[in-house]
């Protein structure tokens, strides 16, 4: 369907996977036009990781440098302003979606499989030369950007989802729960992010699989499909890949390979994988982790606590005794070993010493309340001192409690239980608040899935009428900004009331929605195919004059002569008459456009019908 999701009510809530840091500031100065090598260089270099990876991409056999790069601003020249953007995208997403809260969705795996298809597809655009395999091989990593997003804008939903279909059963119930699919969603994100038009024509004749002649966008989808295939092979088990193996090697045959070749590609694709997946981040041995991820055992009792100070004696003796009270009980000798446990395993509740080196408990304090994951940890600092200074000094380190050395267990277990309150406090709030997001989510979800049923035709599944008119003065208000063109098709089935009088109305809606399926696809990805009603269609093409719109008319003509109907007799074949008018800029308005290209469809019918007429003024 080409009516468009609106990404508007997700970006403002920060719940798509999207670009941060020096990948957003990257991305922001190449959409400028006086942007230049040296700037887009200069924020590379503030990131020396990936300063470090720019470089180590360009020196890739995925890039095929013919001399080794050892500047980052000679890496961003030899690559180009926009591959060097697209590879900062990818890595900055990434690096913000490495995990989430949909429990069904395996982000690992998520991100290993992303991998193995973004690195076939630069080694097979290498052999067969369609697009800059450099700037494949981002693509490769965000085809499926899609089902990420939906897990992290609706986890809750999308887990429901997961569970409860597979395959492309799972497309459907996308479809019914947020009014689009992950494959479309993928499709709009890249569009969004600027992404070339070869690059989203391509991915999407590559997700419908309905790939016909011998050009560069045909061609770069036959490769995606075959990409896809093996980056499914890659992380598949060996009993999977038996099965896969007979559907691998009939497409490997398309691309002039036989079986020897494919298992030599294949091996050279799974060391690259491992090689990118050490540089990247990403994990590329998670085989195991793609069958469906188990529900969480239940937490035991009790508080999930951290105990941190350097006496062992200390450590042994209370850990052994919290245990003992019901709770989960861990335990590290400092602050920098207690830091990295706490942002592995995330506890509830963190007790710490004061003295401690070479980190103390004061400056672990400190470093968990500046950072978004320590915020809400309840903290008990253990002390010697009951000097008023230094219990205030404490305290605006971010501690919740203390207690005085020695301690007293009974002492500990009473500030524990005043602790676990306010815990459980957290947890009920964290959780109404979730339901809330869900609820919003839930809310939003079903007045997309309105808006979209208000705005389509129920026969055709083509947007109806009123998007037309709306959509129309959209595009009408962008090509006004940009001072482009916009042409505007007016297309009606050519004794059409003749088939409704002699067949009846079943047979007449039969050949309307196979009209409308025809025009669908021979349409280009920018273009918006929409029924106006009984046999009436409108086309708006953007970007698009006069002259290349007539072509584009007689396309879709030509293709509803030569594809009649099946298994319906007609008394004469489907054919339609199609008016065009052309706009440049403001001039003329969009109602105006839609008025002359009708007076250009009437002409098309004095004319003998079957065939499309320009607007002279266009």
């Amino acid at each position: 369907m080409n009516i468009e999701f609106n990404l508007d009510e997700l970006k403002v809530t920060d719940r798509l996977p999207s670009p941060s840091g020096t990948a957003l500031a990257i991305m922001q100065l190449v959409q400028r036009s006086d942007a230049t090598v040296q700037q887009v260089s200069q924020l590379v270099k503030v990131d020396p990781a990936l300063s470090g990876r720019i470089l180590r991409f360009a020196n890739s056999a995925a890039f095929g440098a013919r001399r080794p790069i050892a500047d980052v601003q000679t890496a961003v020249m030899m690559m180009g302003m926009q591959t060097v953007r697209n590879f900062a995208l990818s890595l900055s997403l990434i690096g913000n979606s490495g995990s989430g809260h949909c429990r069904r969705f395996n982000y690992e795996a998520y991100w290993s499989r992303s991998l193995a298809v973004s690195v076939s597809i630069a080694a097979i655009t290498a052999r067969e030369t369609t697009v800059v395999p450099a700037e494949s091989f981002t693509l490769g990593l965000l085809s499926d950007i899609g089902s990420l997003a939906l897990a992290t804008a609706w986890p809750d939903i999308y887990d429901e989802c997961l569970g409860a279909a597979e395959g492309e059963r799972l497309l459907a119930l996308e479809s019914e729960r947020f009014a689009i699919d992950h494959k479309v969603l993928s499709h709009i994100l890249l569009a969004d992010w600027g992404f070339p038009a070869i690059f989203l024509d391509a991915l999407k004749l590559s997700f419908e699989k309905k790939i016909e002649g011998f050009n560069r966008t045909a061609d770069f989808a036959r490769q995606l499909i075959f990409a896809r295939l093996i980056g499914n092979y890659c992380v598949a088990d060996e009993q999977l890949r038996a099965v896969m193996w007979t559907e691998l090697t009939a497409k490997a045959a398309l691309h002039a390979m036989d079986e020897s070749a494919l298992l030599r590609f294949i091996d050279e694709t799974v060391e690259l994988w491992h090689d990118w997946g050490k540089l990247i981040d990403v994990k590329t041995d998670v085989r195991d982790s793609l069958v469906k991820n188990a529900a969480p055992e239940p937490a035991l009792p009790g508080l999930s606590l951290l105990l941190v100070d350097d006496d062992p004696m200390m450590l042994a003796r209370f850990s052994k005794q919290l245990a003992a009270a019901g709770n989960q009980v861990a335990t590290c000798r400092n602050g920098e070993s207690a830091m990295k446990y706490i942002i592995e395993h995330k506890p509830q509740l963190v007790i710490t010493d004061w003295r401690m080196k070479p980190m103390d408990g004061l400056a672990l304090c400190k470093a968990l309340r500046a950072s978004a994951f320590g915020k809400n940890i309840y903290l008990i600092m253990l002390t010697s001192t009951e000097d008023e200074d230094a219990l205030v000094e404490a305290f605006d380190a971010g501690i919740d409690d203390y207690v005085t050395k020695p301690v007293s267990l009974r002492v500990l277990l009473a500030r524990l239980r005043a602790g676990q309150r306010i815990v459980t406090l957290q947890n009920e709030l964290e959780k109404e608040s979730q339901d809330i997001k869900r609820y919003t989510a839930e809310l939003a979800a079903a007045n997309r899935r309105l808006k979209s049923m208000a705005n389509t035709d129920i026969l055709t599944g083509l947007p109806n009428r009123r998007y037309a008119m709306a959509r129309l003065e959209q595009e009408s208000a962008t090509a006004q900004r940009s001072n482009q063109p916009l042409s505007v098709l007016m297309l009606d089935l050519d004794h059409f009331k003749s088939v409704n009088d002699s067949l009846g109305h079943d047979v007449g809606d039969q050949v309307l929605v196979h009209a409308a399926s025809l025009m669908r696809e021979n349409v280009r990805t920018s273009d918006i195919v929409c029924r106006l009603g009984g046999e009436e269609f409108l086309i708006i093409a953007p970007n698009t004059d006069g002259t290349t719109a007539v072509l584009l008319a007689e396309r879709i003509r030509n293709a509803i002569e030569r594809n009649q109907p099946e298994r319906i007799e007609l008394r004469c074949p489907v054919t339609v008459s199609i008016g065009v008018a052309g706009s440049k800029g403001a001039k003329p308005s969009w109602k105006e456009l839609m008025k002359r290209s009708d007076n250009a469809l009437y002409l098309a019918k004095q004319g003998g019908r079957n065939g499309s007429r320009l607007d002279s003024s266009s």
